[in-house]
């Protein structure tokens, strides 16, 4: 199945035109970051969840439709424990770009962590889609999805 993809999707690159091929990687852009998503950013990689949650809630009042800062903000609040914050930050940043890979990635991970091991299935699945040549998240999903199992049938 994954093979078919494969080929289908390197027919399909050989079959655009540089124009249409440009136009689709635009998509693929990270929105602009401004200096408080960096520094939300470096304070995620820190492990200083209230202080990126409060950067964070500056730029989505300033960029609403920053599907990014949606998916920190969710990260930071399930890092902090407050998973229902958590589980509608993830889903802001799915209404706003579902294609979203960090989004499916983690609300998977936060689905794992709330014992729902069929909804985080459904964001792999999703990813799987996604990510035709395939993507660390995906790969991160399937591993937490392996490990909770496993931890399950011990």
């Amino acid at each position: 199945m994954r093979y078919r993809r494969v080929v289908l999707g390197l027919a399909l690159a050989l079959v655009l035109t540089p124009s249409v091929v440009s136009a689709a990687s635009d998509s693929f852009m990270e929105p602009k970051k401004d200096a408080n998503y960096v520094a939300a950013e470096k304070a995620v990689k820190a492990n200083d969840y209230r202080g990126a949650i409060a950067l964070l809630d500056k730029v989505v009042k300033t960029d609403p439709k920053n599907a990014s800062a949606f998916n920190y903000l969710g990260y930071s609040h399930r890092k902090l424990g407050d998973f229902d914050r958590a589980l509608g930050h993830y889903q802001q940043a799915l209404k706003l770009d579902p294609d979203h890979r960090g989004a499916h990635e983690y609300l998977g991970e936060l689905y794992l962590q709330m014992k729902d091991l069929v909804r985080a299935q459904q964001h792999l699945e999703r990813l799987d889609k996604i990510c035709i040549f395939g993507c660390e998240e995906y790969t991160d999903l399937k591993e937490a999805i392996m490990a909770y199992k496993a931890k399950q049938s011990s």
